[in-house]
């Protein structure tokens, strides 16, 4: 990231742009920074002028205590702010319910689009994501980074001997580093249910998609998204899994930001 801008609570946040045209604004997902969403970045910049930023706690972005989700919209509105004035924003996973959130409050936002925001979409899943957030607290309380990059990754589905081969392999040191952050987007994403009256405030048109290889609960909250919005639609991509590949994503994206 090679520009920094602050934040109205002071925090530093650091982002690069690539690309002319409408601005669109990525925001990644837990366990993620703005690198993360840079291939993604890459190949919508052949037609936008496209930001991508360390969200607070990671990467090369500060942080301040006591964190709020508010003070994640307040970054993007900086963010925004420094880039024009206007953007649209695409949200992975968790940083989609943020996108949601940040378009919610009123941003300058005018088109929202997002892939596999993870909302719970049963009882014994909401009853899952509440135990996830007592154990996760815990954990970083006690100052147990990796217990919580391991209840994260749990959370996700992947299996024990993949979560301890992660353990012993070089990337698990930078997981440690900003498993503080896990709280934060354990924060965006609420109860884990889907937020239906926030939703229904989102005024601009919103795109929620799901890969078809994917859990089918992942659609299923995919849709949730697009019917509890004024102007939503929902996409389904053909083999694509939670980990969307970029070359697949783009066209879909680019044709709705021109939209």
């Amino acid at each position: 990231m090679d520009k920094n801008i602050s934040s109205r609570d002071g925090t530093s946040l650091a982002y690069e742009s690539a690309g002319r045209g409408a601005t669109i604004v990525l925001v990644s997902g837990a366990m993620s920074t703005g690198g993360t969403v840079a291939p993604l970045a890459a190949r919508l910049s052949e037609g936008f002028r496209v930001v991508v930023y360390d969200r607070r706690g990671r990467g090369g972005s500060g942080d301040t205590a006591p964190y709020a989700v508010e003070r994640e919209v307040e970054d993007l509105a900086a963010l925004i702010e420094a880039v024009g004035g206007a953007a649209a924003l695409y949200g992975v996973s968790s940083g989609g319910a943020l996108a949601l959130r940040a378009a919610a409050s009123g941003l300058p936002v005018h088109h929202v689009a997002v892939y596999e925001t993870p909302y719970a979409m049963s009882s014994d899943a909401l009853e899952e994501r509440a135990r996830y957030t007592e154990r996760l607290t815990a954990a970083l309380a006690e100052g147990r980074r990796g217990d919580a990059v391991e209840l994260f990754l749990r959370l996700t589905g992947l299996g024990e001997d993949v979560i301890q081969g992660a353990r012993q392999s070089p990337m698990w040191a930078g997981m440690e580093s900003i498993a503080p952050s896990l709280a934060y987007d354990d924060a965006v994403m609420g109860d884990g249910s889907v937020p239906r009256g926030l939703l229904a405030s989102v005024r601009v048109p919103v795109l929620s998609i799901a890969g078809d290889a994917s859990p089918a609960w992942m659609r299923e909250a995919a849709r949730a998204i697009a019917q509890s919005v004024p102007r939503g639609t929902c996409r389904t991509l053909g083999g694509q899994t939670h980990m969307v590949e970029p070359d697949v994503l783009a066209p879909v994206l680019a044709e709705f930001f021109r939209g």
